[in-house]
């Protein structure tokens, strides 16, 4: 059974999430006189909005801050990207970091590669109509993590697939919440798998102490000698 994968490039005007066959941008508009409260409701808000469109996913592929930004956006970049991670990591959704690098590594084969050169790269691979390089990204994602759990959405060159071994993947990665039972009735999975036995370990047995050699006797000897 496939997984369900997410690719999510994160921003405030801007924000891409796409799923195999779609891709979609969403974002908000702010302004720079907004008090804290309104910028704190302006990103719960767009939070809200992704999460709705990413649903249940087995695995949510995000692309990691991109630390040489500035300006005055970028503590609010920080808050979404927070905000977004924290409600997956809630919904027990295994998340996947990847730089922007190995994003475009792994769309172009070149790190360095701008945002054109992954949207010409990706559209065509894929088959899929981008509306602009937030998707693009996104679909870049998304098909990293397909590419990760053996379940590649195209053919990826060798080189290009280097930059898997540069995401931080989850270490763990539940399987699918339902299985098929033998009968033929949707069982939770961990009905469906055996309990491992466990080995117990064999105690070693406890070392003796070795008799105390002659020097140790004499100088107990002394001690005691002197002590009289």
């Amino acid at each position: 059974m496939s997984r369900i994968v997410r690719g999510l490039d994160l921003s405030l005007t801007g924000a891409g999430i796409a799923g195999a066959g779609w891709a979609q941008t969403l974002g908000s508009k702010g302004k720079r006189t907004d008090t804290y409260a309104m910028r704190r409701t302006r990103l719960h808000r767009l939070a809200d909005r992704i999460l709705d469109t990413v649903g249940a996913c087995d695995l949510a592929v995000v692309e990691g801050p991109s630390y040489g930004s500035k300006g005055a956006g970028t503590w609010d970049r920080a808050g979404l990207w927070w905000l977004v991670v924290d409600r997956l990591a809630a919904r027990d959704i295994p998340v996947a970091v990847v730089t922007p690098t190995a994003r475009a590594k792994y769309a172009t084969g070149d790190g360095r590669a701008g945002k054109q050169a992954v949207v010409e790269a990706v559209g065509p691979r894929y088959g899929v109509a981008l509306r602009d390089d937030n998707q693009a990204d996104a679909y870049a994602l998304l098909a990293m993590g397909h590419d990760w759990l053996d379940e590649p959405l195209a053919p990826v060159p060798a080189k290009n697939r280097q930059a898997l071994a540069r995401v931080e993947w989850p270490l763990l990665l539940p399987p699918p919440a339902v299985q098929l039972g033998i009968g033929g009735d949707d069982r939770p999975y961990p009905e469906t798998v055996p309990a491992v036995p466990r080995k117990r370990r064999r105690r070693k047995p406890r070392t003796e102490h070795a008799a105390a050699g002659p020097g140790q006797v004499d100088a107990l000897a002394l001690v005691e000698g002197a002590a009289a």
